[in-house]
């Protein structure tokens, strides 16, 4: 392990001087000569003058040739925004695709516009704004340089305008972004852009600056430079607050959908909170966050999961108190290895439901951006009250985080997490915490082929406990022709990030993945990937203790769909008597291990089509016994208005006596309707067998302003077997953004 380490560390710093010359496409903008109306037609003066950006390249099917749907695209600007201009030409009938009228679309398969800013000349992040041909508008955040796919976030939101209209041949877009709803450098001349489109009618997705087809479409070492004609100014006071009022309603237990009652107790409860948050801009580069009795995750429900595994699952973070600049905190670490999950502040799980539920926030501050273009800080500060029904005491959270760029585009990192109980029982303050300090290595080349991280984390709490840390290193090698990747952790026996995320402790882990790309000229694939990994788990008790290696293949279709199949090898000790079926059967002895080999495919269908699909299957040994699972999903897209969908999971497993079988089902119809771009609702039913337990969760959406919003949520929870009811609640909560 140690060996590999080195030479990872030797691989990554002579990477970070990767610093090869490419070829830039530069666009002028220019200020207005005329008022822009944001209504989609282009036919100010402006448009008339402005350069032109345009000879889009294509990046999919193919690459390094001119898109056949011609883009043209123009910028200009005034005191307040940045207007972007774009005349989209068809290549065929003039039939659009879109998921829905609801905002922050995505999907390869959907006719889409994207600009993205890297404000900083850092090619590390960048806010993205889109829209499509019905008008429905989505703004994210890159982070990561746009590196591979999970680096974009639509999570994030913010006030701008957008307007798109159809016509014989084309579409046209303007769009008006103020320059308050973004963070740059004053003084600033050159900000790295890029944009891609999608054409439903072909599948094409064209860049403007190109993009070799092996990276995403929001590869940040791939822009092209928007040239200012003088230098900007700071905006101004930039001040958003944001209050919410909202009204509960809960009860649970001592009914049924028809009315009867049976032996459990009812209860019943109401209340209304009220709370607000506020957006302050520290000049054009710096953003505080505040908020006051936040009411967190109310009006959001995670999608119910099958867990067949010893270990908790991840759930992304989405409240917006958190997202901007969210990789500053939350991208220390690796996956599965985090100091900081800022999921963990705000939000506990109630296993009786299965349900995440609301830890209430008394109030807390998040200061973060640039303080000019090599450095970036974030600090981070919340009390959050005790919640005695699952015994949580009252918290404190501090985060501070520090980022110096380095090289063209890497960085160093460091990061302090401490977790306060600031009124334990004993009346001493100080004495119990849980406290993480870490430093991260992050390394991108300025040409994407190289990437990888090396970091060093430890934790403290009042025991003071040895071999309390965590170390790894990684590095991935990726051209047209090849994937190359590789990871090597060790983890102590007593590191405990309880504000972050660690599956487990006291290991040491390696792995290895080999991926050829082939590009058929013919034939109905677009990508064709054989791939080889292998991943094992050691620790200087037991030896191996968990490996997988996995044969297959990945591939990109031709017509927007996917296809993957892999032969997968396991082998498991087990630390602790353990259950395979997760249903209350007798478990396997701890101490014992197992070999056991199975086949995984998955199928992603042609997303454009009004019906589509995902299928995922997996065949074969699961300890010592045998499974069989099926799952997916499967849509059907009324367009413009929405999508009907089903999700579902279904695994057989088998084993030996006295073991016992399990059948487990997860079941969730979802309708998600969109009247028109400011009304929206979604239903959906979830039964999990696994959790016992039927969810229905609905939810009426009016976005009568700008992200401003009036939420009616309803929630139910009942037993499958005599549907009796867990609990149940009505939520009605309004936010209202309001500029100062």
């Amino acid at each position: 392990m140690r060996s590999i380490k080195l030479i990872l560390l030797t691989l990554a710093l002579f990477a970070g001087f990767n610093t090869l010359a490419q070829d830039r496409k530069q666009v002028k903008i220019a200020r207005v000569q005329d008022e822009i109306i944001i209504d989609g037609l282009l036919d100010e003066v402006t448009w008339k003058n402005a350069d032109l950006a345009d000879d889009f390249q294509q990046n999919f099917p193919t690459d390094g040739i001119k898109a056949n749907a011609i883009t043209e695209m123009k910028f200009s600007y005034d005191d307040k925004f940045i207007y972007i201009g774009a005349k989209l030409y068809n290549t065929g009938p003039s039939k659009y695709v879109t998921p829905s009228l609801r905002r922050d679309f995505r999907g390869g398969g959907n006719d889409m516009f994207i600009v993205h800013f890297d404000t900083f000349d850092d090619k590390t992040n960048a806010f993205q704004f889109g829209i499509n041909p019905f008008g429905v508008r989505r703004e994210g955040l890159v982070s990561n340089g746009g590196g591979s796919r999970g680096d974009l976030s639509l999570d994030w939101e913010n006030k701008w305008f957008g307007e798109a209209t159809q016509h014989d041949g084309y579409w046209m877009v303007e769009m008006a972004i103020p320059f308050k709803s973004i963070r740059f450098k004053e003084g600033g001349t050159i900000w790295n852009i890029n944009s891609y489109r999608i054409d439903s009618n072909t599948g094409e997705r064209s860049t403007w600056n190109p993009i070799p087809r092996n990276f995403v479409l929001y590869s940040l070492a791939h822009t092209g430079q928007l040239v200012w004609d003088k230098p900007l100014d700071n905006p101004g006071a930039n001040i958003a607050v944001i209050p919410y009022a909202s009204a509960n309603m809960a009860g649970s237990g001592g009914y049924t959908p028809s009315g009867e009652t049976d032996e459990l107790p009812r209860t019943s409860e109401s209340s209304g909170n009220f709370g607000f948050d506020a957006k302050i801009g520290v000049g054009p580069a710096l953003n505080l966050d505040l908020t006051v009795n936040p009411d967190f995750s109310q009006v959001e429900v995670d999608r119910q999961v099958t867990n067949l595994d010893r270990f908790e699952i991840f759930f992304p973070e989405r409240r917006q108190f958190f997202l901007e600049n969210a990789d500053l905190f939350g991208q220390f670490g690796q996956d599965g290895l985090r100091p900081f999950f800022s999921r963990r502040i705000g939000v506990s799980r109630d296993e009786s439901t299965g349900q995440n539920i609301q830890n209430k926030i008394n109030f807390g501050a998040r200061l973060s951006g640039k303080l000019n273009n090599n450095w970036r800080i974030g600090v981070l500060n919340m009390q959050a009250d005790e919640e005695r029904d699952i015994n949580l005491p009252q918290i404190n959270y501090t985060v501070a985080a520090l980022q110096r760029k380095v090289f063209s585009r890497s960085n160093i990192g460091f990061i302090l997490i401490n977790k306060q109980d600031l009124r334990n029982e004993n009346g001493t303050n100080f004495d119990q915490f849980n406290r993480v300090i870490g430093v991260d290595y992050n390394l991108a080349s300025s040409d994407n082929v190289w990437n990888g991280k090396i970091f060093y984390h430890r934790s403290f709490d009042k025991q003071r406990l040895d071999d309390s840390y965590a170390t790894a290193a990684s590095l991935a090698y990726s051209t047209i022709d090849w994937r190359i990747q590789s990871r090597v952790q060790k983890v102590g026996d007593n590191y405990n990030p309880e504000v972050g995320f660690a599956r487990r402790s006291g290991y040491e882990f390696a792995s290895l993945e080999v991926r050829k790309n082939f590009y058929p000229e013919k034939g109905p694939f677009q990508q064709f990937n054989p791939l080889v990994s292998f991943e094992t788990f050691q620790n200087d008790a037991n030896g191996t203790t968990d490996s997988e290696l996995r044969l297959g293949v990945d591939t990109q279709l031709k017509n927007t769909g996917r296809f993957n199949a892999s032969l997968v090898r396991n082998f498991i000790y087990l630390f602790g008597d353990f259950d395979p079926t997760r249903e209350g059967n007798l478990e396997l002895p701890e101490g014992s291990e197992y070999t056991f080999t199975n086949f995984e495919a998955s199928y992603n269908s042609d997303t454009r089509q009004f019906f589509f699909y995902t299928l995922r299957t997996s065949a074969g040994q699961y300890f010592n016994g045998n499974r069989y699972s099926l799952g997916g999903n499967i849509n059907y897209r009324f367009q413009p208005y929405g999508l009907v969908s089903l999700d579902f999971n279904y695994n057989n497993i088998r084993l030996p006596d006295p073991y016992g079988d399990a059948d487990i089902f997860l079941i969730g119809p979802r309708f998600d309707i969109t009247f028109n771009k400011s009304l929206f609702w979604t239903t959906f039913i979830q039964y999990n067998s696994q959790i016992d337990n039927i969810n229905i969760n609905s939810r009426l959406q009016w976005r009568f302003k700008p992200v401003s919003d009036l939420f009616i949520a309803y929630t139910d929870n009942y037993f499958p077997g005599d549907f009796v009811n867990k609990n149940r609640a009505l939520v009605i909560k309004m936010t209202y953004w309001l500029n100062l």
